[in-house]
Order: C-alpha cells, then sequence, then structure tokens
C-alpha cells in the first residue's frame, strides 16, 4: 500500500525550526518534497534525508506546475517577497498551483494574496514539539476546493485541522490563540515569582496547580523551564512579540480596544528590546520579574 503523497511533487520553502519537521513529514507520507532555503546549511540536511533542492523560486515553481506549494515563513513582508517578488515563485508559477502558508502573517495581506493565486492560510499551533511529533493543530483558511486540496498535506504534519472560514480567517484564529497564549505566559510568570518571592517552591506551585482550574500547557511545558531557568529558544520571544503586533493591528483595525491587550504588548517589547529577551524562549518572559 502506498503511502498518502506518493507521486505527489510538494514545493516546501522555509526550513526552520518547524519548517524543517513539516518538510520531513510529507518526505515521509511518500511526496516528492523539493525545497527552497535562503541559507544553505538546512537545506542540504533535506537533501541528506532524501529530498531534492530548487536552484530558484521560479524553478521550484515551474517544477511544482499546478501542484502544491507550502511556505514556512516568519514575516508578513517576506511572505510577499517570496511569492510576489523579484525573483519570486510568481515567475514561474502555474494558473492553478495552490499555495499553504504555515506562517503567522497578517490578515490583510493574507486577503490580498488570495485573490491573485490559489491560496490557504495555514497557521499552526503546537510548537516544535508538535511540529517534530506531526500532530499540530492547523486552522484554515480559504475556498473549501483549495481546503480540500490541501487537506492531504495538512493531515502529514497535523492531527486537530479546523477549516475555518474564508481567507485570512485561519489567521484570525492563530492571533487569537496566540493573544492567548502571550498573555497566559505573563500571568503564569507571575504567579511562580510571587510563590518564589514568598518562600513557597515553585516547582511545587505548579505541580500543585496541575491538577486544578489553573492547568493548561503553558503551566505545564513553559512553567516547567520557568522554574528550571531553562530559556533555551523553542519558540523566540522576539516572534511572540511579532504576532502580539499583528494582534494589536487586528484589533486596531477593528476598532477593538482593550487595556490589558496594550499592556501585554509593553510587556513584550519591554522584554524583547530593553531586557535582551529577543533570542530566548518566550517562557523567559519570566525574566521580567526577576
Amino acid at each position: 500500500m502506498h503511502p498518502p503523497l506518493h507521486g505527489q511533487k510538494i514545493g516546501f520553502i522555509g526550513l526552520g525550526n518547524m519548517g524543517r519537521a513539516n518538510a520531513r513529514h510529507l518526505h515521509e507520507a511518500g511526496a516528492e518534497v523539493i525545497v527552497w532555503n535562503r541559507s544553505d546549511a538546512p537545506a542540504e540536511a533535506a537533501v541528506a534525508l532524501g529530498m531534492k533542492r530548487a536552484p530558484s523560486l521560479p524553478d521550484l515553481a515551474r517544477t511544482i506546475g499546478p501542484g502544491i506549494l507550502c511556505i514556512n515563513l516568519t514575516l508578513t513582508d517576506v511572505v510577499d517577497q517570496v511569492v510576489f517578488g523579484p525573483g519570486g515563485l510568481i515567475e514561474g508559477l502555474h494558473p492553478d498551483a495552490l499555495i499553504i502558508d504555515f506562517g503567522t502573517t497578517g490578515v490583510p495581506e493574507t486577503q490580498a494574496f488570495a485573490k491573485r493565486v490559489h491560496w490557504i492560510d495555514a497557521p499552526v499551533s503546537g510548537g516544535q514539539v508538535g511540529a517534530e511529533a506531526g500532530n499540530l493543530t492547523i486552522m484554515a483558511g480559504g475556498t473549501e476546493a483549495n481546503f480540500q486540496r490541501a487537506l492531504p498535506v495538512l493531515q502529514a504534519v497535523g492531527q486537530n485541522i479546523t477549516h475555518m472560514g474564508a481567507s485570512g480567517s485561519g489567521q484570525v484564529t492563530k492571533l487569537a490563540n496566540q493573544l492567548i497564549v502571550a498573555q497566559t505566559i505573563d500571568a503564569v510568570a507571575q504567579a511562580l515569582r510571587l510563590a518564589e518571592l514568598s518562600g513557597v517552591d515553585p516547582a511545587l506551585v505548579r505541580q500543585a496547580l496541575l491538577g486544578g482550574f489553573a492547568e493548561s500547557r503553558i503551566l505545564n511545558l513553559h512553567g516547567d523551564r520557568m522554574v528550571r531557568r531553562d530559556f533555551t529558544p523553542g519558540g523566540r520571544s522576539t516572534l511572540q512579540l511579532k504576532d502580539v503586533r499583528l494582534i494589536c493591528q487586528l484589533a486596531d483595525s477593528l476598532g477593538f480596544h482593550s487595556p490589558t491587550l496594550d499592556n501585554c504588548r509593553a510587556q513584550w517589547e519591554s522584554f524583547v528590546h530593553e531586557r535582551g529577551g529577543a533570542d530566548l524562549d518566550h517562557s523567559g518572559l519570566f525574566k521580567l520579574y526577576e
């Protein structure tokens, strides 16, 4: 019996912590994966696993033809450049090609992209741990036809997959996720530091709370990192700040005002730009309270 993506050519752009794992899952699902990455080492590592490497973005688009191209990039303007800029995919893109964007990209920009090409916004939650395990939560936006085309690819990298509606709705859902994540990290950091300052073992506090109403993945995973002071980056704080800024932009565009959201952004701006936290894991926000 053939694996689920047997015989498909799939392009993959962006081999960071998340993209590298996602590309590997597509390869293991039987696809012929052809990668492009700005730096050499991740692309060479993909080739060593049996994938192929495209010499340029237009070449990648021409090789994939009317198939599927996946993007796993961190910044909206980089997505724009890679797809529509000079030397981008657009120079070789087949009119029937489908682009799946796994990154967290601005909502209005996503809606504009989807008017120019076949596009699914499919941001993910679950972090590097979920990417490595292939059990990411995926929230997808786009037409029903494009979603059905994308679904076998999404199923190769994720488990909890929801079609949220029209283009941009996946990104709105991801920003809702990131709002909860950003503010919960702050709440967990405050709680554990208050316990510590009171002379109560924060590791025991975390353990006790995991059985109660405050239990969450953030208390479990990030709380553990805070207790151990291990802020080796999985999800970098600079990217958390990028997402908080996107949340604030969306809120402003809708006339939505929240002092707690304003404070949340101020905390992340301070940690990243004034306290040297840019390249630490986002659980490192704990350091604000030390």
